[in-house]
């Protein structure tokens, strides 16, 4: 990839600095093709190991959701219950961010009903910590790297609860099947309550009032609340192509 012209100039620029932050101030060119090049090479062995790993376990689901959620969440409970019931009627891993809050929830699930449990972890600099209950994993500098083998690794994915960073995993999955850019798959909304006012507006505001999505599109998330349910949805949903 060449980026080195799309910052065209030196001043009021940001300088990108290692890891995942951004400082503000002034970066040269030549200090720019060197953070690129860095990046490109880092991202390269992220997305290896990745598909390292989602290659061992042909059958997963992925799970999101908030990570500021305890154990004694409502949300915390019905996950744990889930990856438990993934694993064991359907043998499929249960892949999910590999933090606390609902990532743990669901990892707990599986790890102690004796499956597997995948974490994609990624490196921050507060909030982010790697639970206990993953049999195996891959941390992340990148967020978009670690997102691209989320979205990739599942027959279904399933979607609690959470905050900007759920909402960001979310919309990009959703957009990603609406513009076709991977084949239509079950997005699950747990949380009838939570969700169900975000895709009202959704309707209204981009569909009817200002035609910026097609009705249909809505039909792309499906909320359930129910576990039998959600089993069922995933026993149904295509198999990724070997």
């Amino acid at each position: 990839m060449n980026f080195k012209n799309i910052f065209s100039k030196s001043k009021n620029a940001l300088e990108i600095v290692d890891g995942n932050h951004i400082g503000a101030g002034p970066v040269t060119r030549k200090k720019m093709r060197e953070i690129i090049r860095r990046r490109e090479k880092v991202t390269g062995k992220e997305f290896d190991k990745g598909y390292d790993l989602i290659e061992k376990y042909p059958r997963s689901v992925s799970i999101f959701g908030s990570a500021r959620f305890k154990n004694d969440n409502i949300y915390y409970k019905k996950a744990e219950s889930l990856g438990a019931r993934i694993v064991k009627e359907l043998k499929y891993a249960v892949v999910t961010g590999g933090g606390p809050g609902i990532m743990e929830a669901a990892s707990k699930g599986a790890y102690e009903a004796g499956g597997t449990s995948l974490g994609f972890t990624i490196k921050l600099p507060s909030e982010q910590m790697i639970n206990k209950y993953l049999t195996d994993y891959v941390e992340f500098e990148y967020f978009f790297s670690r997102k691209t083998l989320l979205f990739f690794a599942a027959e279904t994915y399933i979607y609690f609860p959470g905050g900007f960073g759920t909402f960001d995993e979310l919309l990009e999955i959703v957009t990603l099947i609406q513009t076709r850019k991977i084949n239509r798959t079950p997005v699950i909304l747990v949380g009838k309550e939570f969700w169900t006012p975000f895709l009202d507006l959704f309707k209204q505001k981009l569909a009817i009032e200002n035609n910026t999505i097609n009705l249909d599109d809505i039909n792309i998330c499906k909320v359930v609340d129910s576990e039998d349910e959600i089993i069922q949805i995933i026993r149904n949903a295509p198999y990724r192509e070997e």
